[in-house]
């Protein structure tokens, strides 16, 4: 077993994900697949929700925060609603981190059911959670720490506006351009934490059973050993979802608009057509159709963006498992010995 450089290891990660998903192709099971890989990859957009509003009358938003006084029973209120949310998340993330697992078993031995992975690291895939977990709050926690410089800073200018003041541009750019450095190093560093966990010691948690400490050493010293392959392979690994991405958008945009348009044409109508002593019955049909647009919009990114999840997984399971040979036996298993022929020594 000899270590397959990132850049080589792309054509066969390619391969091997043609196989798993085509090979045979059975439409349910490729969406189950697609499905599973965009939850444990988590390659999906983002939205931002602006719901803020803007008040030119004194006396209106006096008023509009009366109804949220902080009273003993809100207080109260919001701190049990803040934990069912904050358990709800940890369960969530808890079965993603199983989901993962199994995922992992079903890519290394080019299996398709879920189930056995499942069940088979349940143990190791808790321990890795909370691994996980303990890293999150360790990186929490080194934010606040960067975080606490410039917390006077910016409530000066926070009091400075709500007292009516003009936020003077100087001192916002004092405050935020020492910032933009810091917020790249601190991306830089969870995305290395990240690949670092998912990429390099799930395996030994998956495979050995190991220990954080165990899995941590055995990965340290690998990179310790082969410093540029791994960098060389950090680097891939961030920018090959990227342009994967991008190329996607370009061949995508086009069918996306005219999708967009026919939708919007179908609402307009049926808003034409049910404005009068129907409208409830056209109000239906709107939200039938916005619920059937959607159902159609999330059938195809799970079709489009499964087979760029799944790429990306034994992308990075080729590589590693090409340096760690647990792993590498199972991608690359050895040919059979031979018999010995009768009559030889």
């Amino acid at each position: 077993m000899f270590p397959i450089s990132a850049a080589d290891a792309i054509s066969p990660a390619i391969q091997r994900t043609k196989t798993f998903l085509f090979r045979p192709f059975r439409l349910g099971t490729y969406l189950k697949l697609c499905l599973v890989a965009l939850i444990t990859e988590g390659v999906g957009g983002s939205g931002n929700f602006n719901t803020g509003s803007h008040y030119t009358n004194h006396k209106t938003t006096v008023g509009s925060f009366v109804p949220f006084a902080f009273t003993p029973e809100r207080i109260a209120e919001a701190v049990f609603a803040s934990l069912l949310v904050l358990l709800l998340c940890f369960w969530l993330a808890w079965l993603i981190t199983r989901l993962r697992f199994a995922f992992f078993h079903c890519l290394i031995h080019n299996i398709k059911e879920i189930r056995p992975g499942w069940h088979i690291y349940r143990e190791p895939a808790t321990r890795f959670f909370w691994l996980n977990v303990v890293v999150g709050i360790c990186f929490v926690l080194l934010l606040a720490l960067i975080a606490i410089p410039f917390a006077a800073g910016f409530l000066g200018l926070f009091h400075n506006i709500a007292a009516g003041g003009h936020p003077d541009l100087g001192s916002i750019l004092a405050l935020v351009l020492p910032l933009i450095p810091i917020i790249f190093v601190l991306v830089l560093v969870g995305i290395a934490a990240d690949v670092i966990l998912r990429d390099f010691m799930l395996p030994h948690y998956a495979l050995e059973n190991a220990t954080a400490g165990q899995a941590w050493s055995a990965v340290w010293a690998r990179i310790r050993a082969q410093k540029g392959s791994f960098l060389g392979y950090a680097v891939l690994r961030i920018l090959l979802p990227i342009v994967a991405m991008i190329g996607l958008f370009i061949v995508l945009i086009l069918p996306a608009i005219i999708f967009v348009v026919i939708i919007a044409a179908v609402e307009v109508a049926l808003h034409v057509a049910f404005s009068g002593g129907a409208a409830m019955v056209g109000i239906f049909l709107q939200v039938l159709v916005g619920v059937i647009a959607f159902a159609l919009a999330l059938l195809a990114w799970i079709v489009v963006g499964g087979p760029l999840s799944t790429a990306i997984r034994q992308y990075a399971i080729l590589f590693y498992g090409s340096r760690y040979q647990a792993l590498g036996n199972i991608l690359f298993p050895p040919p059979p010995v031979a018999p010995p022929v009768p009559g030889t020594a």
